[in-house]
């Protein structure tokens, strides 16, 4: 399978082993993910609040590229996600087509589509490939899975699962082997960008999420966005003074995908993570 890759700002960054994860795991399941040349920032998370025009060209001027190449575009990060699907829905709109592609000085259909990783894996690689790879199952390793403001909301935009129980990544662990535990706090915010601004706020908000997770006896917390994937991963030791009972650890799902499928750590980046997963991960005989 063959698709249009667009990394976006954060796999180069701050989410550099979801970058690093994505492009092992999708080696192994023989995946042509194919980076669109000069790609540019999509504008998430503070385009859409200043300008209106910028915030669809931005994305768009994406989409044109992926015409180019004739093929769709698969986004691994949530915000960039969400985006790419907002200019798409945008440019059926043919006065924003027009006045998007004035400011680009290059044609844009919107016919290319968008999908998220986690949409791509699940529902168009799907879970019988998956399970085939799998070789060193997740058993006994306790997880809930978070999605996330971005990832399945608006439905308009997003549309693959449900907004308010989604179910995709839930799925994908099970077919990895780990025991998934069910909770309310799946969609609930971590504090996003907020984080700079009122960093407080952000650590009370993404507290909570860890606090909550523990007390459904999950022994870490899988995730598919860079942005939550910081605000829970990197901020843990600010939030002791809360009196959390830490470390947690934080993964991509990417990386227990292939941690299951007998990849080596080192190839999937945990080495990046600010709380250190190996002491679980050895515990549960998975390094």
């Amino acid at each position: 399978m063959k698709r249009a890759f667009f990394p976006g700002c954060s796999l180069q960054a701050t989410g550099r082993e979801y970058g690093i994860s994505t492009r092992a795991v999708a080696r192994h399941l023989d995946l042509e993910l194919i980076e669109i040349p000069d790609w540019n920032c999509c504008g998430a998370s503070s385009a859409h609040s200043t300008d209106e025009l910028l915030a669809l060209a931005l994305p768009a001027r994406n989409l044109a590229l992926a015409e180019k190449m004739g093929l769709d575009i698969v986004a691994p990060c949530a915000g960039c996600f969400n985006r790419l699907r907002a200019a798409e829905v945008a440019l059926r709109k043919p006065a924003w087509q027009t006045r998007v592609e004035q400011l680009l000085g290059m044609p844009v259909t919107g016919k290319i589509t968008t999908c998220n990783l986690l949409d791509f894996l699940v529902n168009q690689v799907g879970p019988e490939t998956i399970r085939r790879k799998v070789i060193r199952p997740l058993r006994g390793l306790r997880v809930v899975c978070y999605y996330g403001c971005l990832l399945v909301r608006p439905r308009a935009l997003t549309g693959f699962d449900d907004p308010e129980n989604p179910q995709s990544m839930d799925r994908l662990m099970l077919d990895l082997g780990a025991t998934v535990i069910d909770w309310p706090f799946k969609t609930e915010c971590c504090g996003g960008n907020l984080a700079i601004p009122c960093t407080d706020l952000t650590l009370k908000m993404s507290g909570q999420l860890l606090r909550r997770a523990q007390e459904a006896g999950a022994e870490a917390i899988v995730t598919a966005c860079p942005l939550c994937m910081l605000n829970l991963d990197a901020r843990q030791e600010e939030m002791e003074k809360f009196g959390m009972n830490l470390p947690l650890p934080i993964f991509y799902f990417t990386e227990l995908m292939g941690l299951s499928m007998g990849l080596a750590p080192e190839s999937l980046g945990l080495q990046c993570h600010f709380t250190d997963p190996q002491k679980l991960l050895q515990a549960k005989l998975l390094l």
